[in-house]
């Protein structure tokens, strides 16, 4: 019979050997979602928000959310990818969530919040094996 320090160890050694892939599965994942943002706000697709005005500071995060989505679900450029988008989250949230209240449940920017830290892991982080990065032999 194995002991409860062999079994937790053996939990332990596998989910230390899961962590690369899970971490793949996250930036795939936040990516898709945040792509799905920048095609709403740029091309009104699929949530119908009007289009920005050209070069204004909204057209800037639609262009960020979708390029940047796309490069990180494709495992392209990932850490300064992921860097530039935890950025603008921060920046969203002090810009657009912050006047509204203190508190992140009440000024409805808990979203940015989270998005801001989960791209600001991954920048530092890497991309994981599932990446064109990884596939052509560079640190992502």
């Amino acid at each position: 019979m194995q002991s409860d320090r062999t079994r937790a160890g053996g939990i332990g050694q596998t989910a230390a050997q899961w962590a690369p892939y899970i971490l793949s599965i996250l930036r795939i994942v936040v990516a898709l979602l945040f792509f799905e943002h920048g095609t709403s706000r740029l091309f009104g697709f699929p949530s119908p928000l009007p289009p920005p005005a050209f070069l204004s500071m909204y057209w800037f995060a639609g262009a960020i959310e979708l390029v940047g989505g796309a490069l990180l679900l494709l495992g392209i450029c990932v850490r300064p990818v992921a860097f530039i988008m935890s950025g603008e989250m921060a920046f969203a949230y002090f810009v657009s969530h912050a006047p509204a209240g203190f508190f992140p449940i009440l000024n409805r920017g808990d979203g940015a919040i989270l998005y801001c830290f989960v791209f600001f892991y991954i920048a530092f982080a890497g991309g994981g094996p599932w990446s064109l990065g990884a596939l052509w032999g560079k640190r992502t």
